[in-house]
């Protein structure tokens, strides 16, 4: 009975072309067919659902509360937690393609995929030519849950290294306000003439929270 559903769930997925039509609990019914070979997965899935509120937080979710669900092991709890950080790369690889930062949306948009799944503080540069297509971004620091200290030695160090011309810096606020912090302003501010000493411009600095982002250039605070 559980293998003629799960094959037509499969041609439902296959003629409609994706998940557009399916309910949150069905993606992750489908998605546990990889871990768990026989049995129903539309009950485990509905009470990841009623446990968690919604797909998002089921793959954000620590490992040790979806082992708590009847019939989620190891195998489902790998699986559902590689979810968000193979997104993080999917996506990564398709921007990386010669993109240009052009407008503030775009380079927020860019921001933001830069810290999908991310549950502690990173601070991020972004290294762009003179027309703004990304040459080269990594982590520079990793922070607390509460904070990073973007130190100017090693992000002046980094921007060397790629010979940029500009950079957009990047950091994150998980599980708090987008806005920048008294703090976040007087380091920016450090930077900012830290790099300027090597003719290196700072084109912005964007907070993301979730999937929002606040762009410093946008709101004037360079």
């Amino acid at each position: 009975m559980h293998d003629g559903h799960r094959k037509r769930m499969k041609e439902r997925y296959k003629n409609d072309g994706g998940f557009e039509n399916f309910a949150q609990h069905e993606i992750l019914e489908m998605l546990l067919y990889s871990t768990i070979a026989r049995g129903d997965t539309n009950p485990i899935a509905h009470e990841l659902i009623q446990k968690f509120g919604n797909i998002a937080n089921v793959f954000d979710a620590d490992p040790e509360q979806l082992k708590t669900v009847h019939g989620i092991g190891e195998s489902s709890v790998y699986l559902l937690s590689m979810i968000p950080h193979l997104s993080r790369v999917y996506n990564q690889v398709k921007w990386d393609r010669k993109i240009m930062l052009g407008k503030t949306d775009l380079a927020g948009q860019y921001a933001i995929n830069l810290f999908i799944g991310k549950i502690h503080e990173e601070f991020r540069v972004i290294c762009v030519d003179s027309n703004r297509q990304v040459i080269y971004q990594g982590v520079v620091t990793h922070g607390t849950i509460n904070e990073v200290t973007a130190y100017p030695r090693l992000v002046v160090a980094e921007v060397l290294k790629h010979n940029a011309q500009n950079v957009i810096l990047a950091h994150n606020h998980p599980n708090g306000s987008v806005f920048p912090s008294d703090e976040d302003i007087a380091a920016t501010k450090q930077l900012i003439t830290a790099l300027d000493a090597i003719d290196v411009r700072v084109i912005d600095h964007i907070i993301v929270s979730g999937n929002q982002y606040y762009s410093m250039a946008e709101k004037e605070l360079l």
